[in-house]
């Protein structure tokens, strides 16, 4: 059959999406009456965004838009950002695993990233009132006083420029308004957690108001770490020396967080408005929830000195000296002490107690199990309105945070692999719009200006007994800039068709500097390993080699990129009726392009094609932007009187220069080497409705599909089979909320239950790093008061308490092991609400 044409697919697309109408789909925007407001009419509550940077209702923007305000937020118990995607069509957003530390994976129509290094960029773009979030390691929000979050699948190449090639994710503050008013909200439920939330709003003067919020969230881990060496005192594994309660050595997924905001907002004049906001957050948590799925490997040296000795401390024979890395610590690889549920119990000590040899001398070595973030921000916004048809905007920004963060990869007593982290970040931005029309608003346009000026630190102790190698990994520097100028226009040929246009060009550029030394502060070298001049040792890292000579030549060397790009947009929509609305488009956009910030092996590592022990090579490298074009067409509609709302796009990538990181590199490991994978086709469908059936019931839903084909992966051995990571097949939600009225106040009744299917979580799929597709429920019973000044809520996440997993990390082909961050089981909490 002839290759169909991307015009003819974008087609097809839409006629088979128009097929699932009476699917159970939803439009977020449509949110449901606030608690205290089923009285109201069953009609459609609007929402206006600004993703053209102008003003405009929902349903009369040219995207596969999600919008969700406030009251939804609430009702449906979301506190951060990765709860979003539950409800969005085609969204992926995990909270990072343990080895992440504080941060977000994100991915929408399979493009993303997974890698917190500042040398990789997002593939989803984050914003915060119109400020770019750079970095996954701060994008991990909590959804705190917010008036509305927009979710753009697509690339938003024009309207939002670089690394929003999957979509982008705003997040809008309420702003002061002066009239006073706030509330307080306090929430008690499992796992001790405790959480406060407040706002006030009031006025300074008459034309300059203020609004104040806070937050805080405190809970348990629901991952308990134990002492192996206790729980089982039969077995060779010797107990643990460092402080705890028994058997039990603390906990992962213990979270502290709290986060404050001041936002100003002056009325310079009647025709300048100022607008200007602080926040600051801090978190001092366990690390992450993790479980050990796999582990397998000998855990010696090359000449067979064990990593950790067994407590008989018999050096004849090697057998009984030894504790090898093996099955008995997987969840149920050994009989789990009674009291404890293996499927949340833990071995990890973050611990390195190795006797010191002359190759690795820098022992023993404790990580810290914690994730600490501080992190604060500036943003001005200022809008002026120069004339009846025309208006500037001034959006500025400065934020600043230090990260640090242990883990232990291994997830036993057995020191496979631990890691510090220790991330430092700095961003300045500036941007300038000037929103415009004439012909009677015939056409509106927008020209704009963006500067993006960032620098970050990487700081880590690499402790990887698998490899052979201990070191301190920086601080290397990563500073960079972005630069763009970019126009959007739309014509309005008439008054119900319509024709918009974009073009953003960007300059890109950004350098890595790489910093390996020793432990000691001292540089490797300047010799190569002794294995490589002729010496008679167990390979490159056996005794009688230098310490972590194979990163001879990663001192004060620094990688640049350097590029730019241009990136558009065409697209045409007409309104059919009040009740209709179809839109056309073609549009483009980028990740930007880098070099691998890990090169575990340096130039001094050899040819791996030619020595025979198969040693890596050097793995400094560099990989190219990503691009992306997709053609994509949709329909929004209001029906019976707006108390149905169905709205579904179809969608077709030219997705190329696929940027992945692979973690494996011809066979060789330690590798975490990001790379051009190829070229890949793309084609999807989304809906999403709302339906007031009747007076106090309302009814939401979401669906999508996705088909990744691969069509190249060059050299990089990817098979043509995979696809990308985070990257489900289907995607699907409902929500029932049914809101009593009564003399004495309301009650709402909720229930929303969500469907992602399979995923792998790495550039290789495999049977290792495959989450399986799960069903969640989360239930919500509210009464709020006839007045409404009080509300009481009593909420249940994951109501059939489902065991699942977030992540899996499959390190099995170097470290011999895989690890899986599993969610929470079922849990309950109580809020008191008190507004005034």
């Amino acid at each position: 059959m002839a290759r169909l044409t991307a015009a003819r697919r974008v087609a097809r697309l839409l006629g088979m999406t128009a097929a699932i109408v009476s699917v159970p789909a939803f439009a977020q925007e449509a949110a449901p009456q606030a608690a205290g407001d089923a009285a109201a009419a069953p009609t459609t509550q609007e929402i206006v965004v600004t993703a053209q940077f102008r003003a405009q209702k929902l349903q009369d923007t040219p995207l596969a838009i999600t919008a969700v305000n406030a009251a939804v937020l609430e009702a449906r118990g979301q506190t951060d950002i990765s709860q979003i995607a539950a409800q969005s069509p085609n969204v992926t957003l995990r909270a990072q695993p343990q080895s992440g530390g504080i941060g977000l994976i994100a991915f929408i129509r399979g493009i993303g990233q997974t890698d917190f290094n500042y040398a990789l960029e997002p593939g989803v773009g984050i914003y915060v009132d119109d400020v770019y979030i750079p970095t996954l390691s701060s994008s991990l929000l909590d959804l705190m006083d917010l008036e509305r979050v927009e979710v753009l699948r697509g690339p938003q190449g024009t309207l939002a420029g670089r690394n929003s090639i999957g979509g982008a994710i705003k997040l809008f503050s309420k702003k002061p308004t002066g009239e006073g008013g706030g509330y307080l909200q306090a929430t008690y439920g499992a796992y001790n957690r405790i959480d406060v939330r407040g706002v006030a709003d009031f006025k300074i003067t008459d034309h300059l108001f203020a609004r104040v919020s806070g937050a805080t969230k405190n809970s348990d881990g629901y991952v308990k770490l134990l002492d192996y060496g206790l729980s089982h005192p039969n077995s060779n594994v010797p107990a643990n020396t460092n402080a705890g309660n028994g058997i039990e050595r603390g906990t992962l997924g213990g979270r502290s967080f709290s986060a404050g905001r001041l936002a100003l907002r002056w009325e310079a004049t009647p025709d300048i408005e100022v607008n200007v906001a602080a926040d600051y957050t801090r978190e001092r948590n366990d690390a992450g929830a993790q479980v050990l799925l796999y582990g397998n490997a000998p855990a010696t040296t090359p000449e067979g000195l064990p990593w950790l000795k067994g407590k008989d401390g018999n050096p004849v024979p090697l057998s009984n000296e030894f504790v090898p890395y093996s099955t008995r610590f997987q969840q149920s690889g050994s009989t789990t002490p009674a009291g404890y549920d293996p499927r949340f119990i833990n071995y990890a000590n973050f611990l390195d107690a190795r006797t010191p040899t002359s190759q690795a001398p820098f022992k023993p070595y404790a990580a810290n199990n914690q994730q600490n973030y501080d992190g604060w921000g500036i943003t001005g916004n200022v809008t002026a309105k120069l004339a009846d048809n025309m208006s500037l905007t001034w959006i500025s920004s400065f934020r600043r945070y230090k990260m640090s963060f242990g883990f232990d990869q291994d997830g036993s007593p057995v020191p496979v692999a631990q890691l510090d982290n220790i991330l430092r970040h700095r961003a300045w931005s500036q941007e300038v719009r000037l929103n415009g029309s004439f012909m009677d608003k015939r056409i509106e346009y927008t020209l704009g200006g963006f500067y993006f000026d960032q620098n970050g630190t990487y700081n880590a102790r690499v402790d990887l007994n698998y490899a052979g190698i201990d070191f301190i990994h920086g601080p290397d520097s990563t500073p960079s800039t972005s630069k763009a100028l970019f126009f959007n226009g739309t014509f309005h040929i008439t008054d119900a068709w319509g024709i918009t246009g974009g073009i953003r060009h960007t300059w890109d550029k950004k350098d890595y500097t790489y910093f390996r030394s020793n432990p000691d502060g001292t540089v490797p070298g300047p010799l190569p390993c002794e294995f490589f001049l002729g010496a008679p040792t167990a390979g490159p890292t056996g005794i009688g080699n230098s310490p972590n000579c194979l990163l001879i030549g990663l001192y004060n060397v620094t990688g640049q990129f350097k590029g730019q790009r241009t990136d558009w947009r065409v697209e045409t929509d007409y309104r059919f009726s009040p009740e209709v609305f179809a839109y056309a488009s073609v549009a483009t956009g980028y990740k930007g392009g880098g070099v691998n910030p890990r090169p575990f092996f340096g130039p001094s590592a050899g040819d791996c094609n030619v020595l025979p022990f198969g040693a890596p090579c050097n793995q400094i490298t560099s990989f190219q932007p990503e691009t992306l074009r997709t053609y994509e067409a949709g329909i929004k509609t209001d029906l019976f009187d707006r108390r149905l709302r169905f709205n579904a796009s179809a969608f077709f990538n030219k997705y190329d220069n696929i940027i992945l990181t692979l973690t494996r590199c011809h066979g060789f490991s330690p590798c975490l080497m990001p790379a051009n994978v190829g070229k890949a086709e793309v084609w999807g469908l989304e809906g999403e409705t709302t339906i007031r059936p009747v007076e106090g019931l309302t009814l939401d839903g979401s669906i999508s599909y996705l088909h990744f084909k691969y069509k190249d992966t060059g050299t990089t051995n990817v098979p043509l089979t995979n696809v990308t990571p985070y990257t489900p097949k289907w995607n699907w939600s409902f929500g029932a909320q049914y809101d009593y009225a009564m003399k004495i106040g309301t009650i709402s009744a909720r229930f929303d239950g969500t469907y992602q299917s399979s995923i792998f979580t790495e550039a290789f799929n495999g049977p290792d790093n495959l989450v399986d597709g799960r069903f969640l429920g989360n239930a919500k019973l509210t009464y709020t008061s006839q007045d409404k000044d009080w509300q009481l809520s009593f909420e249940v996440q994951n109501v059939f308490n489902k065991y699942y997993y977030n992540t899996i990390e499959d390190v099995k082909s170097s470290l011999g092991a895989i690890t899986a961050n599993p969610g929470l089981p079922r849990t309950w909490a109580v809020s008191i609400k008190r507004t005034f």
